[in-house]
This record gives C-alpha cells, structure tokens and sequence, in this order.
C-alpha cells in the first residue's frame, strides 16, 4: 500500500487508533488526568507500532537492513512492557510484585532481545533463525505469566458486572501480548499480527468507556461527595461527573465504600490487596475533608439514600 510494505489492515487499525487518541484528548482537554496522560501515551504507542512495523523493512530507509528490525522489535517491546504497567497502574491488577515484575519483564525482554535475536542474526546472518531463538523463550514466559494472570483474577467472589467484565477484557488484552511472539515466529502475515495487538487497544478502550459509562451510572449516589468538593463553584448543580481530586479508581473504591462494603470485600471485588483498598480510602477521606470512614459515610452517604 502506497508502495510500501504496509497492509491496508494495518493502515486501517492506524486510523482507528489516531481517531481514539484524537478523540481522546479532545474529551480530556480541560482535565489534565494522570490516567488519561497513560490512556494517551498508550494511543501513541499504538500508533508508532502501526507505522513501524506496517512500514518497516523498507527499501529506501536508511542505514543497514537490521536496523529495520531493531526499530520494529524496540517499539513491539515498549508497547508490551507499557500495556502490562497500564494494566497494574489503571486498575491495580497485581500479578506479581510491580517493581520486580515490570522492571524484570522490561531487563528479561531486552536482554534476549538482544542475545536471543541481534548476536544470533550478526553471526548466522539468519533473519529466520534469529527470530525463531528470541521469540521460543518470549512466548514461554509470557505464556506463564497469562497463566498467573488468568489465575489471579479467576474466581471472583460475587463481584459486580462491572468487574466482571473488566476481567474479561484485561484477560484478552494479556492474551493479545501472548500471541505476539507466536505471531512473530510464525512469519510476517502483518494482517494477522497487527489485528491481534491492535484488539488489545480495543479491549482497554472498551474498559474505559465501560468505567465512564459506570461512573456516570453512579453519578447520584457521588453527587454529595463531588459537591462538596466544588461548593465554591456556580455550576456545580450541572448533572455530569467531576472528577477533579479524585482518581477514577478512588471514584470506584469511593461508591463501593458508600454502598457499605467492607475493605475486604471490596479487595475481593477489585482483585486487589487490602492494604490497597486501606490507602486508595485513605486518600479519599484526605480530599474530602474526613478524618475517617465512619465520618465519611456521616457526611455523605445519608444525603444520598
């Protein structure tokens, strides 16, 4: 396409992408939100995902033959380490400890990167080979971290729909990042690799919209709290979210604790630790003015029965 060696599905998954990133901060233009930043840069690591591997190897790109390849495999790479943070980060899905998980996956692909794929391809000069050497003890590891993963948030106990069907979308976005290394030793059919890592893009903006979608749902019952934050403000009667000092995911753990959930069973509902749940309340109680639960509940879950 265009005289390259880029796939019209791929061209047409870079559309879709650009669209959602634009669409994005076009939404979240006047909410300068940590998560949102991540959604974002998530977005634009699609997207550079898109056009380098679409893209690349290229005749008349500059430089020798390998670069192509230490470009594309650099870029695939980032993006799997950033969805796997973005996963622990946006919803605290713990699979293994952060620090040593996401630092470890980053050192452990980088590292047979570059002696499973560039030292093997420098000395056989064997595209093939180097590939089929990187991508076997990739794809066993990833495999057993989805293993982890399926485990982890197998189970649950009688958590919400929406949960549930976060789970269910974090579970195929893991999978997509398994399937990666698979596809990339099986060969180059870009319209098979590129709809796989592209669907797990569309999974976690699925479970942003199902989050929006929910927040706005509970919009009543986190009217008191969210007004209580912007009394000083004129329009504060307008019916719609505000996010303001609060996280999104202290927006989650804020209506699970006013619907009289304990820390453990909310822990067991968001698949997280207790200890988590104790400092996500914490922070809560800070920006809204409380000392403690039993205070906060006073303060705003009568006004809302």
């Amino acid at each position: 396409m265009f005289g390259t060696s880029l796939h019209w599905t791929t061209f047409f998954y870079l559309l879709i992408d650009i669209l959602i990133v634009l669409l994005t901060l076009y939404l979240s233009k006047t909410k300068a939100r940590t998560s949102f930043k991540r959604f974002v840069i998530l977005g634009i690591l699609f997207i550079t995902y898109n056009l380098t591997g679409g893209l690349l190897p290229y005749d008349n790109f500059p430089g020798p033959f390998i670069l192509h390849y230490i470009i594309t495999y650099g870029v695939a790479i980032t993006l799997c380490v950033f969805i796997i943070y973005y996963l622990y980060k946006e919803y605290d899905i713990v699979v293994l400890k952060f620090n040593s998980s996401i630092r470890n996956l980053a050192i452990f692909t980088t590292s047979s990167y570059i002696l499973l794929f560039l030292v093997p391809y420098f000395f056989t000069n064997s595209l093939n080979s180097a590939r089929l050497l990187f991508t076997i003890p990739i794809s066993v590891a990833v495999i057993i971290f989805l293993i982890i993963f399926y485990r982890r948030i197998s189970n649950p106990n009688n958590p919400s729909a929406f949960i549930l069907r976060r789970n269910k979308l974090s579970m195929i976005t893991v999978g997509c990042v398994a399937l990666l290394p698979i596809c990339t030793a099986i060969g180059d059919y870009q319209w098979f690799t590129f709809s796989v890592m592209n669907t797990a893009f569309f999974a976690i903006t699925a479970i942003e919209i199902d989050r929006y979608l929910y927040l706005i749902a509970n919009n009543t019952r986190m009217y008191e709290v969210f007004a209580f934050q912007k009394k000083q403000r004129k329009d504060v009667l307008e019916c719609k979210i505000i996010y303001e000092d609060l996280t999104r995911r202290e927006i989650e753990v804020a209506l699970s604790i006013l619907g009289n959930l304990s820390y453990k069973n909310i822990a067991k509902d968001l698949f997280i630790a207790e200890s988590t749940v104790s400092k996500h309340a914490s922070n809560i109680f800070k920006k809204t003015g409380v000392k403690n639960r039993r205070e906060f509940l006073h303060r705003f879950r009568k006004k809302i029965k």
